[in-house]
């Protein structure tokens, strides 16, 4: 299963491919999806909506993992990342490609075993899980296949299989 893990926003959109056979991952790439501040909103979010279809398109990935948002502070904020992540759901949408959310807490649980895991911890545990030589950078990018690898654990048990029929 090839999966594409999204860690949301509309300055930094981190974007992660792994693929998971027969409990082994495999990193395929990753990166970060950047928007220039100052540019028109709608300007910001056709470079997003771009860019992750041209990521779907080359990687081809069987679902997409995304983050739940959950904000509790800055409601001009809150709106415009629901924003970003509704024109990154759409290219999935338009490509026919199922979405899956978790929580933070869920892909905490999921990466570490510890829902109340440090941010250092779930990118460390990413980097020990996918083999790789260092932490991704941004932090985004490292949040996205933490993403993909919940989606792995999560969504290929027998309990995130029935959920998704």
């Amino acid at each position: 299963m090839r999966i594409l893990g999204i860690d949301p926003g509309y300055a930094i959109i981190g974007w992660g491919v792994i693929d998971y056979e027969k409990n082994h991952f495999s990193t395929v790439d990753y990166g970060a999806i950047f928007t220039k501040a100052g540019e028109p909103f709608e300007k910001r979010l056709e470079v997003i909506f771009d860019d992750v279809s041209a990521i779907i398109a080359r990687y081809t990935p069987d679902v997409m993992s995304i983050e739940k948002l959950f904000f509790n502070t800055n409601a001009k904020t809150a709106i415009d990342v629901s924003q970003a992540r509704g024109v990154t759901l759409l290219a999935a949408v338009k490509k026919k490609i199922p979405i899956f959310e978790y929580t933070p807490l869920q892909v905490k649980q999921s990466v570490v075993g510890y829902g109340r895991a440090e941010k250092q911890q779930v990118q460390e545990m990413t980097k020990i899980i996918l083999h790789l030589p260092k932490i991704p950078k941004p932090d985004d990018t490292a949040d996205s296949l933490a993403l993909a690898i919940c989606h792995a654990h999560a969504g290929t048990s027998a309990l995130g299989i029935l959920r998704s029929r």
